[in-house]
């Protein structure tokens, strides 16, 4: 567990967004220097959680993510659960500063990888909106924010769709802070999975 001092007032914006740089690029860090072992484990142990819960994907539409910055790798997971899906979608960034758009993946589907951060997408757009999305974290709280990347994407997408997805936060235990200092954009997520297994989240 990542401790944290001399946390800015909640209030101050600009205090708190050179905090959460700072913390970012730390937790960043760590993670890159885990022992391949710890994030084998702890793949695994997020993934039995998400499998002791089928209720949470049978039928539905699911976003994910392709993993980047030593960020847990789940694909083997959603290959596996395809069939029971309604269907699976990578979030696809199509302009910098504007909602994520989900495009449709299989298991043999064709991946570009041009994206904004290089990161691979479905060479053919086919819009879903999910029902489920399964969130990476750098960091966390025990109220459910989450500490991101820093660009606002998942805000602004979550803010835009027509309902609001059931949100499953995956990461390392390393990210838990005491607070992100959650300010009016954030949005807080419904479970959240570490090596430490499902986390009960207070404001939830």
């Amino acid at each position: 567990m990542s401790e944290d001092t001399a946390l800015p007032a909640p209030d101050d914006w600009p205090a708190v967004r050179e905090w959460r740089k700072a913390t970012r690029a730390r937790l960043i860090d760590e993670r890159r220097a885990l022992p391949r072992g710890v994030r084998t484990r702890t793949a695994f142990t997020v993934t039995s959680a998400l499998r002791a819960s089928p209720e949470w994907f049978a039928g539905k539409r699911l976003g994910f993510y392709w993993p980047m910055k030593s960020e847990l790798d789940l694909v083997s997971f959603v290959r596996s659960v395809l069939p029971e899906l309604a269907a699976a979608a990578l979030p696809v960034i199509v302009e910098k500063q504007k909602p994520l758009e989900f495009w449709r993946w299989t298991a043999r589907t064709e991946l570009c990888n041009r994206g904004v951060w290089n990161i691979p997408y479905p060479a053919e757009r086919v819009l879903v909106e999910p029902e489920v999305l399964l969130v990476p974290l750098v960091g966390f709280d025990a109220a459910g924010y989450r500490l991101g990347y820093g660009g606002g994407y998942y805000d602004r997408t979550l803010a835009a769709f027509a309902r609001r997805p059931f949100l499953i936060g995956v990461g390392y235990e390393l990210g838990r802070l005491p607070t992100i200092l959650p300010q009016p954009h954030d949005i807080p997520l419904d479970v959240i999975l570490t090596e430490q297994g499902r986390i009960e989240l207070t404001a939830r």
